[in-house]
């Protein structure tokens, strides 16, 4: 390992404000209703979809977003997540959660590049189907390395585009919406598993754009606002949508609703034209959420090795100001997975996702407990009680979705968590051997290697712990004054 400070950006990165923030965060969350329609299949009808939509949001989704936001303006930097985790549990479990998390994303970013071309209805042989992949994947990754400002502003262009055919449809749908329809049920044909893992995948990632918070203009004021700005986005591009298409169809076409279905509904609400206009809109959706998940993924393996949790060469930034090796690396993952089927990544990413977001979710509670005088710009107003016990509805989804899971699912996953702590053992191994470099990690927070770390250890040592590691996180940011900003 050796001591070197990272080196400068050749131009500093141009940083995001408010609203390109926002549609990153709507596109690491949802990009429209897009993979919605497969609910009303496997919850036999509207009933089920729409009070999920309703009921989730409150207590999965709204929870998720406050403790991103609070921490994310405690800890704004590149580490997210895995910084909160660092300074809760310990650099082993916050490079668990990481890699288990990096996992998850890559999975799920495996999924856009083929969505793209099925909403294409482009009908190619598999050896051309490959190489349409191959290609897309390659300009998509390409996109990303020119800069995140270009990968906001884009988001910002195709949310407005991706969105716009619902407002057509919806205003179709209204002399045909029959609100009964939305109380349609079939009970013999609800699939428990199904439902729940396009719920949950659907409704989840609100953490995610943490790892852009070292990205992001003021970020101790902008996060929170593109946070809260972003929930109500989500929830209302969910349930119009849905709303207006299950009220308008009657309630025998619920088997039909697959994944793509939005296109026929436009067909028969407002003919050829929408169903044409609703396709573009969900492919080019694909390539949002392709791109901020890239983006965010990339980004959190930055601030892991500005942690000097993995080498540093994934520190390294481009002039662009984008970490090229940390995106060769996502993209040659999405690469990789690309070959897998959609239930099969849907399953697999949600349950390492949970396993993540259980860690990060006590992360937050032990925060709240070790240090409760912390600098949180933005503070959910809720004492240390009341702050565990809002956390309590989430993990208990989570757990259910796990539960749900396939004997294959949790033995995949459980591969997973084993690769990832052989990695780590292996990467701290070669870290005290000198072979690859490493930047200087911050100060570790286990008790067992604090210097607070003995039995009769006071709080204020605690306190400190947190202090040191969120001191050392943005001691490696660039400085405010030294950035552009997006517009």
């Amino acid at each position: 390992m050796t001591g070197a400070d990272h080196p400068p950006p050749p131009a500093p990165p141009r940083r995001l404000t408010v609203l390109p923030l926002v549609a990153l965060i709507f596109y690491d969350v949802s990009g429209g209703p897009f993979g919605i329609e497969d609910s009303v299949r496997a919850g036999g009808g509207a009933l089920l979809p729409v009070l999920g939509f309703l009921i989730l949001p409150l207590f999965w989704s709204l929870p998720e977003a406050l403790v991103t936001a609070e921490l994310a303006s405690a800890f704004p930097t590149n580490a997210g997540y895995v910084g909160w985790v660092s300074a809760a549990f310990g650099p082993a479990a916050a490079f668990l959660v990481g890699f288990s998390k990096w996992a998850s994303g890559t999975l799920d970013n495996a999924l856009y590049p083929v969505l793209f071309l099925d909403y294409l209805r482009a009908p190619l042989p598999p050896p051309l189907r490959s190489l349409a992949v191959l290609g897309l994947t390659a300009a998509l990754t390409y996109l990303n390395h020119r800069g995140l400002h270009l990968v906001g502003l884009s988001a910002l262009a195709l949310t407005a585009f991706s969105l716009s055919p619902f407002v057509a449809l919806t205003a179709l749908a209204i002399p045909k919406i029959r609100p009964s329809r939305w109380l349609a049920v079939d009970a013999k044909s609800i699939d428990l598993r199904g439902f729940f893992n396009s719920m949950f995948w659907n409704l989840n990632y609100w953490d995610k754009a943490s790892t852009l918070a070292g990205e992001v203009e003021d970020p101790r004021r902008t996060f929170p606002r593109a946070v809260f700005v972003a929930v109500g986005l989500v929830v209302g591009a969910y349930l119009v949508p849905l709303l207006a298409g299950t009220g308008a169809l009657p309630a025998e076409t619920a088997r039909e609703w697959t994944d793509g279905f939005f296109a026929e509904v436009g067909d028969r609400i407002g003919g050829p034209w929408l169903r044409v206009w609703v396709q573009a809109a969900a492919a080019l959706s694909n390539m949002g959420l392709f791109e901020s998940e890239m983006s965010s993924d990339s980004f959190q393996l930055l601030g892991m090795a500005e942690m000097g949790m993995i080498p540093a060469i994934f520190a390294r930034r481009s002039r662009h100001g984008t970490p090229t090796f940390s995106i060769l690396c996502s993209a040659t993952g999405v690469v990789i997975l690309s070959f897998m089927s959609f239930q099969e990544i849907i399953e697999f990413l949600n349950f390492l996702y949970g396993l993540g977001m259980l860690a990060v979710f006590a992360a937050f509670v032990k925060l709240r407990a070790k240090d409760p005088d912390l600098p949180r710009p933005y503070r959910i107003p809720l004492g240390t009680a009341g702050a565990a016990a809002m956390c309590v509805p989430p993990v208990v989804l989570i757990v259910a979705v796990m539960c749900l899971a396939s004997a294959r699912t949790v033995a995949v996953s459980a591969a997973v968590v084993l690769a990832g702590v052989l990695l780590y053992v292996g990467v701290e191994h070669a870290k005290r051997r000198g072979w690859v470099e490493f930047l200087a990690p911050v100060p570790l927070t286990d008790s067992s290697s604090s210097s607070h770390g003995s039995s009769n250890a006071s709080s204020d040592g605690a306190a400190r712990d947190v202090e040191d590691v969120r001191a050392g996180l943005l001691s490696s940011e660039p400085e405010e004054e030294d950035v552009g900003k997006v517009e």
